[in-house]
């Protein structure tokens, strides 16, 4: 047994000893002596990435999707909270953004200062310690995130502090070590704070006795949120890598009495070389001085896992079976309220001093989910959608709002493979909206063709219901959020014709390499992201992905207008604030970037849609500017999408799809389907 000394504790506790101790009350101030060889048992909840997710529906689809939404979170959180009573429960961020619900209070119907942000009513109904901020919280600009957390911030461009209105935020404090206001120097928000946690603890005899632990809660947001939301927050903020600002303010915490310190830390894990910019940087994270536990988000994916296979699971220091990072407890709970995250840690008294007894510390996830193949969750928590009931209804009859028409079903479950009938619009919307910019404010460039990529941001990640799905016949607003997920801003970057094959290049990562002669069986999907699959639809481009070459050597007779691209010649790409700021590998820098516009894509789109009122196949869903080199395979070709689509994809004019399982055995509602690259 490893036990781990920490500074001495210097809080109140309450000890019935043989010779009959009186408590000593609340004070911070009472300075007492802990029992030797005390023990207690402390467990630490996180959630993380909720993103709005507050009942479990999707505005897209107005539908009940029981796979999502904190108000089955909650209901975790109470088994959780009944079979671990110390206990601690925090949020890992990316909270406030992410469905129509958070976009309606944000952008449609600004929530007022005197009220309660939704996502927020709802977590205070069941009751967090604590909660930091992810990359997200920074989409809807400083104003909005200081207004609705209840937090005033002193930066450039926002009245001076004192003349600030003191609006309602959540009941439960933000924590966020690594950001600050260029103007003073100072965080925006606390870097950490101690919640002094009142727990039931046994004396050395196991008689029951009440105790305090001093846990420091620390928190950090990736550092790109600087290139994310450029618009927002240039000029105006600072960001510090991550372990800089934990060397800075862990020992600090530690000095001000913590026993335990966790880091809330909303990334993932990238097992790289550190640098302070890094996205992804709890893997080295773990290695600062006086950390006891990460918890994680934003990758939106699940740690600890025995079942993960990718290269930063099987790194050294990682245990992703027990749950650590160079032996510190780490812990990512999926996204949109699929999962909590649960550390137990064993406390015991020695010298004095509470400690961790790290050879009974414990990390596991929780989720929803019960049983996959018959596809039950735990049942939802009544109190959360009565919290949130008017706003609800509200973000319902918004995106019921019409706004055109399409002969035609537009849906994203078979992108990767060519179908572009949910890309193509949102190009043309793009395009369009550049193509006027440029032709009234920036005549420099009048003479370079403007062009757009989109990505099928719905590409089947959240399983076989993760698509975008809008049927023929009336578009309203939920339909343009269908078609566009992200609130992205739409940017314009010029690039020449080499620009462009990088770029192309990088998103075909999104295939694996087939090999032609293998009979088995191959996928061609690989895990590179659906969001990054950036593509033309354009009938002036032209170009094949060979998916039997490595990545890099991809992209075969690009053309434009019927002619090989130049490699010097130069274009206008309208693309997202996303990728043109942080887009360096697609070859990207803020060099290429003309125009930065306010204006949101999905806002773009919308007005698009409006002013065509009507949307055929022929002009709006079949122009397709690539195409799979053809090859012929010994062995099958797959790739998952949403079970029983086939009609989908031979609507869409694909002859060369077949299905191999309507069921791929996840119970995700996702089917197997084989592709023949020959034809």
């Amino acid at each position: 047994m490893r036990l781990f000394s920490r500074p001495v504790l210097t809080a109140a506790v309450a000890a019935a000893l043989a010779g009959g101790l009186a408590a000593c009350g609340d004070s911070d101030d009472a300075v007492v002596t802990l029992p030797e060889s005390a023990t207690a048992e402390l467990t630490i909840l996180e959630t993380s990435d909720l993103h709005a997710n507050v009942v479990s529906y999707d505005y897209f689809r107005l539908a009940e999707d029981k796979s999502v939404g904190f108000e089955r979170t909650a209901t975790l959180i109470k088994q959780a909270r009944a079979d671990f009573p110390n206990n601690l429960l925090i949020d890992n961020g990316d909270t406030i953004q992410g469905t129509a619900l958070a976009d309606y209070q944000a952008l449609v119907s600004p929530v007022a200062c005197n009220q309660k942000l939704a996502t927020y009513k709802a977590m205070d109904a069941i009751g967090f310690d604590v909660g930091t901020l992810g990359n997200h919280e920074f989409n809807y600009g400083l104003p909005y995130l200081a207004q609705v957390t209840g937090t005033k911030f002193n930066v450039e461009g926002m009245a001076a502090v004192a003349s600030q209105p003191s609006c309602v935020g959540p009941a439960f404090p933000l924590v966020l070590a690594n950001v600050s206001s260029k103007k003073d120097g100072a965080p925006l928000y606390k870097p950490y704070t101690i919640i002094n946690k009142k727990v039931s603890a046994k004396d050395k005899d196991g008689k029951t006795i009440e105790s305090t632990v001093k846990v420091a809660v620390i928190g950090f947001t990736p550092p790109a949120i600087l290139q994310w939301d450029k618009r927002w927050l240039d000029g105006k903020v600072e960001v510090q890598g991550v372990v800089e600002a934990a060397t800075k303010y862990v020992p600090m915490a530690r000095a001000e009495g913590a026993d335990i310190v966790i880091a809330a830390s909303h990334g993932g894990w990238d097992t790289g070389a550190y640098s302070p910019s890094m996205e992804n940087a709890n893997y080295h994270l773990a290695k600062v001085p006086g950390i006891d536990g990460i918890l994680m988000g934003h990758s939106h994916s699940e740690f600890p896992n025995a079942a993960c296979t990718s290269a930063a699971c099987s790194a050294s220091g990682v245990d992703k079976v027990k749950g650590t990072f160079h032996g510190v407890p780490a812990v990512m709970p999926s996204f949109w309220g699929k999962a909590i995250g649960v550390i137990n840690y064993n406390l015991t008294v020695k010298n004095g001093k509470w400690t961790i007894d790290s050879s009974k510390t414990a990390v596991s996830l929780r989720k929803t989910l019960t049983d996959a193949a018959a596809k039950t969750y735990v049942a939802a928590d009544p109190a959360i959608a009565t919290a949130i009931k008017t706003e609800h209804e509200a973000a319902i009859n918004y995106v019921k709002t019409p706004i055109g028409e399409s002969d035609f079903a537009l849906s994203s479950y078979f992108a990767d493979v060519g179908d572009v009938t949910a890309i193509q619009v949102v190009n043309a919307a793009q395009a369009d909206y550049i193509a006027k910019y440029v032709a009234a404010n920036l005549p420099q460039y009048k003479n370079l063709p403007v062009l757009s990529v989109s990505a099928p941001f719905k590409s089947g990640f959240g399983g076989g219901t993760d698509f975008t799905d809008v049927k023929k016949g009336p578009i309203a607003i939920n339909n343009a959020a269908d078609l566009y997920l992200y609130p992205n801003t739409v940017y314009a970057v010029k690039v020449t014709g080499a620009g462009i094959k990088t770029w192309l290049e990088k998103a075909a990562e999104r295939f694996n390499q087939i090999n032609p002669s293998l009979t088995t069986a191959q996928p061609l999907i690989s895990t590179f992201p659906g969001y990054n699959f950036d593509m033309f639809t354009s009938p002036d481009m032209s170009y094949e992905i060979d998916v039997t070459q490595a990545k890099g050597s991809r992209i075969k007779n690009l053309h434009y207008k019927g002619a090989p691209i130049s490699s010097s010649a130069e274009f206008i790409i309208a693309t997202n604030n996303y990728r043109a700021t942080s887009g360096t590998q697609f070859g990207l820098t803020a060099d290429n970037i003309i125009h930065a516009s306010p204006d949101a894509n999905r806002d773009v789109l919308i007005d698009y849609i409006k002013a065509r009122k009507n949307l055929t196949l022929a002009t709006d869903g079949s122009t397709r500017s690539w195409r799979f080199t053809k090859v012929t395979t010994a062995g099958p070709v797959t790739f998952i999408s949403g079970s029983d689509k086939l009609a989908v994809a031979q609507t869409a004019g694909f002859t060369n799809i077949s299905v191999v399982s309507n069921d791929d055995g996840s119970g995700k509602g996702q089917g197997v389907y084989a592709i023949d690259l020959s034809k």
